[in-house]
């Protein structure tokens, strides 16, 4: 049966959320104490937005090795764990449901992030991108290609992660593997070059996201684990579809369909890719006919094309990213049709509560 609701219940796994209206992953920088852990002010953040159906929360790094941006939070020491139990339980005494985005930005840092040392990567290639490091934007460097331990550790550390973050109370995790990090860099033969068993085939290059849920599926309920893709990246942090993208997604999600994941989370073209037939033009209609699972899809909806993704039956859920940072109470504001507040760039990814908590409902 079609959903033409976006404020119907929805079942991901065994978890029940109140509505369809998923507020997307989005980098805020607040972290910025030596600890890099979230903070009461974070806590208050999310609290504001626990009327959305699902929270996915900002990228979260997994270990020293995946920092790529500055005072973004982490989940892999006990003192990250103690801050982000803060947020869960802001969320939970809301009646919101949290799931934690689990990151690492691979090729896509800097030195200066890393005592000196390159980022690791799959290979040794240089994205070509502006990198945000700790004193401001500088040209990416070469990273480091990853050697078999390497690859190792991180599996591991994608685990401690996950282990950490059921600690801290998520009620789940979702995997990055979009927007040109890590996962998506082994995924790409424009930064994946190797030649063992983690390069090559569609199959080797995918073969590290299924190490991790493999491990994953030992330690917690793989119901509560989620994976984010965005097939169609083009021209942007150092990736490009090419002529086996559209191959390695479908054998990605054919295969996810065995591990029953919580939802696949799904972006649409950040850029018009219809004149390149390499890539695929429509990700909600394309991955529907595959996955057997939920979805949700995300890229630029607002409450109209949201409810016609949904009444087409193409996706289960709709994340938003932007209107969420302006409007903690962007639910109610569909609902009752109200005007949105309009966001300040200028804030998102400065320290204090300025552009992060003082955004205005409609109960102010």
């Amino acid at each position: 049966m079609n959903i033409t609701n976006l404020f119907d219940p929805c079942l991901i796994g065994d978890i029940e959320l109140k509505n369809r209206i998923v507020m997307a992953p989005m980098t805020r920088s607040r972290s910025d104490n030596e600890e890099h852990a979230a903070t009461e002010l974070t806590a208050k953040y999310y609290g504001q937005r626990a009327t959305a159906g699902l929270i996915v929360t900002e990228g979260t790094v997994i270990s020293e090795d995946a920092v790529g941006f500055p005072n973004v939070p982490g989940i892999f020491n006990q003192e990250q764990v103690e801050g982000w139990r803060l947020i869960t339980s802001a969320v939970h005494e809301k009646g919101g449901k949290i799931f934690a985005q689990l990151w690492h930005t691979g090729a896509n840092s800097h030195p200066d992030h890393h005592n000196g040392l390159a980022p690791l990567a799959p290979s040794a290639y240089n994205p070509n991108i502006k990198v945000f490091s700790p004193t401001g934007f500088k040209e990416s460097e070469t990273a480091r290609a990853m050697t078999l331990e390497d690859i190792k550790k991180t599996v591991s550390d994608f685990k401690k992660a996950t282990i950490n973050a059921f600690e801290a109370g998520f009620d789940g995790v979702e995997l990055h593997g979009a927007n040109g990090y890590l996962l998506q860099q082994f995924f790409s033969k424009n930064s994946n070059f190797r030649t063992d068993e983690y390069g090559g085939s569609v199959e080797n290059r995918a073969r590290i996201l299924f190490d991790i849920l493999d491990e994953l599926k030992d330690v917690v309920d793989i119901k509560r684990v989620a994976i984010r893709l965005n097939p169609s990246l083009n021209g942007i942090m150092g990736i490009s579809v090419d002529d086996e993208t559209i191959k390695l997604y479908d054998y990605i999600v054919n295969r996810l369909n065995d591990y029953g994941l919580a939802y696949i989370h799904l972006i649409e073209p950040f850029t018009d890719v219809t004149a390149i037939p390499e890539a695929i033009q429509e990700i909600a209609k394309h991955f529907r006919k595959i996955y057997k699972g939920t979805i949700i899809i995300n890229r630029a909806f607002n409450k109209e094309t949201a409810t016609k993704v949904l009444s087409d039956g193409d996706a289960d859920l709709v994340s938003f990213g932007v209107p969420f940072i302006a409007n903690p109470d962007l639910v109610e504001r569909f609902r009752t049709n109200a005007v949105l507040n309009a966001p300040d760039q200028n804030t998102f990814y400065t320290p204090g509560e300025k552009g992060y908590t003082d955004y205005p409902s409609l109960s102010k």
